[in-house]
């Protein structure tokens, strides 16, 4: 059954014992689970999260991406590549680790890392090399990567899910596979709807954001359309919502977060939990 998770990039990007009572505070919420960001650490620091998880009771997932051109997987250079398949395998360790069985994100390409131009036939050549790496490392831990799509001002290998989802057909590996964002969907499709439908035999993971990254209801993204979609699709995963503040002010400044977009965290994970929970009322879809 569908399950409803929360990002924790609203606060952090590496938990520690110290946010039990944040996490407390979700699971009081009605949420499923949480996305765990995994950017450091290792290992054994993860196997202890998943013990704190367990004995919250929150199921979890996993988000990271590679801002380092050092690990840039569509690199000319081999070494490059290979370094981008080695973090892959130490992200998939801790995911292992965590608990999950999917870990998300840009994870084809280096966040915010431009050629001047678009992609070339050699990257895509690159691309299926390194995925069908990371794809076979996944399946040794029986976890599935969701890639996302993103707008055009943070990458330039796939921005619509048309783009991706063609090559990750071609690509055929089961453990690579698609992530739906409503944000970047909301800039770079055309109708955002549609590429959903399209597109929902890749989708293992999909992202309720708002068109601002704030609270999702209070924006401008089609919801009752979207639900509507993911009801008509057959997803029935996870949906979980993915905002951002200036808290972190590292984060911030990746994701261009200027402003607030709610008086506090609260306010976004519950209004955004109702949100969620009244669009599947209407949309005829079930909870865990």
């Amino acid at each position: 059954m569908m399950k409803i998770g929360m990002c924790m990039f609203l606060w952090t990007t590496r938990i520690t014992p110290q946010h039990e009572s944040l996490l407390t505070a979700l699971r009081d919420t009605g949420f499923d689970g949480v996305e765990i960001p995994v950017f450091e650490g290792t290992p054994e620091e993860y196997r202890q999260i998943a013990v704190m998880l367990d004995r919250i009771g929150l199921e979890r997932t996993a988000v990271t991406a590679m801002g380092d051109p050092s690990v840039n997987l569509i690199s000319p250079q081999a070494t490059t590549r290979k370094a981008g398949v080695d973090y892959m395998d130490w992200a998939l360790e801790c995911t292992a680790a965590l608990g999950a069985d999917q870990i998300s994100g840009p994870l084809h390409s280096t966040l915010g890392l431009f050629s001047g131009a678009g992609p070339t036939g050699a990257e895509l050549d690159y691309f299926r090399d390194t995925q069908l790496q990371i794809g076979d490392l996944a399946a040794g831990h029986g976890i599935v990567v969701g890639l996302e799509a993103l707008n055009r001002f943070e990458c330039y290998l796939f921005n619509t899910m048309d783009a991706l989802c063609d090559h990750l057909r071609a690509l055929d590996h089961p453990n690579i596979t698609a992530m739906y964002d409503t944000f970047h969907a909301n800039i770079e499709e055309t109708d955002p709807v549609g590429a959903l439908i399209r597109n929902s035999d890749m989708i293992s993971h999909i992202h309720i954001s708002e068109n601002d990254r704030g609270v999702p209801g209070r924006g401008n993204i089609s919801w009752a359309e979207t639900f509507a979609a993911i009801a008509r699709s057959g997803y029935d995963d996870w949906l979980t919502i993915e905002a951002f503040g200036r808290g972190l002010p590292d984060l911030a400044a990746a994701t261009k977060v200027w402003r607030d977009f709610a008086d506090s965290p609260e306010q976004v994970y519950r209004e955004g939990y109702a949100h969620i929970r009244a669009c599947m009322d209407k949309a005829g879809l079930t909870v865990l």
